[in-house]
């Protein structure tokens, strides 16, 4: 009887077991891992002192992978050569680190690998694993902290390295540009602040660089900067605000060269105010030159009515720093600039952005008898011109009314080029909207720092400037009949009162001219009054 019972059991268990493979479901799999790895062990440990390996293992409780790690890892301080850091493409327990350098003696160095670290399922990070060692008889344990801020843009770039060169007999206002720092962090992708750890006594200079080139030396073409003026005292309490600025770059020019056929191209870094162009090569009486600035370029146009050379050859001259260049430009197979007409606006006419047409070739007449301004009731409409020769533009000047059609006609031979090409008839539509389909907003700056000549500028959320008022002294800013938006608010401190914003100088200890920005989005909506005060406190 007991056989036949435990016989049907068995028989039961298996019908079920079947049943349920049978059915049709889902795997869940458990709950989601969220739980970073946990360094378990270190090869040598952390923390050694009279360090003498070249390898360094550590081991985690669960497989881990590397993400982005020669961005993240951060040696401090730097060495020459960049440790080999694997797993790379695959899983494992470990890290190992293999060092290429000879470590300097008595030298406390770390390892930050920021979150370079995460588990091998989740990618759930490790933030901010350090690992010290010491080829001296004991660890360094000073440390100082600060944030970085951008000059000008509301937020700081990410990845900032922040850097400290020890000053003795060796250091210079050019050791920046030519040696790796004594320590070096990273500000990472996910705060602005940072703390330089495990540092020694002494005096040192602060500096923070958004590194282009990932190589620890300043590049004053491609690097922002910011510094501290005084020198900093280890050990010290004070917190530190480091301001990141891109220089104006020390005067130089490119290789010139044919961008087109009657024209050549001239790059140059720096101020292009006392730049001369001269022609060595003996040109016909025939041709014509003439040099404009591109727009939005460090390029200087050279412009040359047709004729046929091999090469000319040129002097590119700064009067104020008296540096001479000379080139020779070889032609080349290169098509003719035609004229090309750009106006500012297309359909829709802003109220506080006057009507322009830029012209890609220099312009050398306009007849406004060829030009007609038409409302939408076929009248004409009163307009002034005014050409303006640096922008190499057309202005348009007329009183904007709402709820408008205008028909701008050029007939042809309106605007005439460098090239004696003219324009084919064109017509520009352009309308205006409704008073109540914009916003206005009344602002207001206080607080005891604020000082005159000032700018407000409503910019959008990436920080594109797009409409600016500037002021000499107190004043309510109205912003009227403005396209309904978030818009983010930068005041300029015109320290210089030339009206622009104007960066800073390291070998010239000059810090960028003070920005403040209104610590949230203000949003213009249609048909709106906004009144807002801006307390500025520092």
């Amino acid at each position: 009887m007991l056989r036949r019972f435990l016989a049907f059991a068995f028989l039961l268990l298996i019908v079920v077991l079947l049943f349920q493979c049978g059915r049709r479901g889902s795997l869940t799999g458990g709950p989601k891992d969220i739980d970073a790895p946990v360094l378990i062990k270190a090869e040598p440990e952390n923390m050694t002192i009279n360090f003498k390996a070249n390898k360094i293992r550590l081991y985690f409780d669960e497989y881990v992978k590397l993400k982005d790690v020669q961005d993240q890892l951060i040696v401090s301080p730097p060495l020459k050569y960049t440790p080999e850091v694997t797993p790379q493409g695959g899983a494992q327990k470990y890290v190992e680190i293999k060092i290429k350098d000879t470590l300097k003696e008595n030298t406390t160095y770390t390892l930050n690998f920021g979150r370079s670290i995460q588990d091998n399922n989740e990618g759930n990070p490790i933030n901010f694993l350090t690992y010290v060692f010491s080829t001296g008889d004991y660890i360094d344990s000073l440390e100082i902290s600060g944030v970085v801020k951008d000059a000008f843009n509301k937020k700081a770039d990410a990845f900032i390295s922040v850097m400290l060169y020890e000053i003795d007999s060796a250091y210079t206002d050019s050791t920046l540009y030519k040696t790796p720092p004594n320590y070096i962090t990273n500000t990472l992708d996910s705060t602005v602040i940072f703390t330089l750890k495990n540092l020694k006594e002494g005096k040192y200079a602060l500096f923070a660089m958004k590194d282009e080139a990932k190589n620890n030396i300043f590049d004053q073409n491609s690097d922002k900067i910011a510094f501290i003026k005084d020198t900093i005292t280890i050990p010290t309490d004070s917190i530190y605000l480091l301001t990141l600025f891109k220089e104006i770059p020390d005067y130089s020019v490119t290789v010139p060269r044919f961008a087109a056929k009657n024209r050549i191209l001239f790059g140059y870094y720096g101020d292009d105010e006392d730049i001369e162009i001269n022609l060595l090569t003996v040109l016909p009486d025939t041709v014509q030159t003439k040099i404009l600035k591109e727009r939005k370029k460090d390029t200087l146009n050279f412009w040359f009515t047709p004729f046929e050379a091999d090469s000319i050859v040129f002097t590119v001259t700064n009067e104020k720093l008296k540096v001479i260049d000379t080139f020779t430009v070889k032609s080349r197979k290169v098509g003719i600039d035609s004229l090309r007409l750009e106006p500012n606006q297309n359909g829709s006419l802003s109220f506080n952005e006057p009507f322009h047409i830029a012209v890609n070739t220099p312009i050398v007449k306009i007849d406004t008898v060829k030009m007609q301004l038409m409302n939408k009731d076929s009248t004409k409409v009163v307009f002034k011109v005014d050409f303006d020769v640096i922008a190499n533009k057309v202005d348009f000047g007329f009183n904007i009314e709402p709820n408008e059609n205008y028909r701008l006609s050029l007939l042809p031979d309106a605007i005439t080029d460098f090239f004696d090409q003219t324009n084919d008839t064109i017509n520009y539509n352009l309308s205006t909207q409704s008073f109540a389909d914009y916003g206005n907003l009344r602002l207001r700056i206080a607080g005891d720092q604020v000082a005159y000549p000032l700018i407000v500028q409503l910019t959008d959320e990436q920080g594109e400037t797009k409409i600016e008022i500037y002021a000499t002294e107190p004043k309510v800013f109205e912003f009227n009949n403005i396209e309904p938006s978030k818009y983010m608010v930068r005041v300029i401190f015109d320290a210089n009162e030339n009206r622009k914003w104007d960066t800073g100088s390291f070998l010239k200890n000059i810090q960028p001219e003070k920005v403040s920005y209104y610590p949230e989005l203000i949003e213009v909506r249609a048909n709106w009054e906004l009144e807002q005060t801006f307390t500025i406190s520092n």
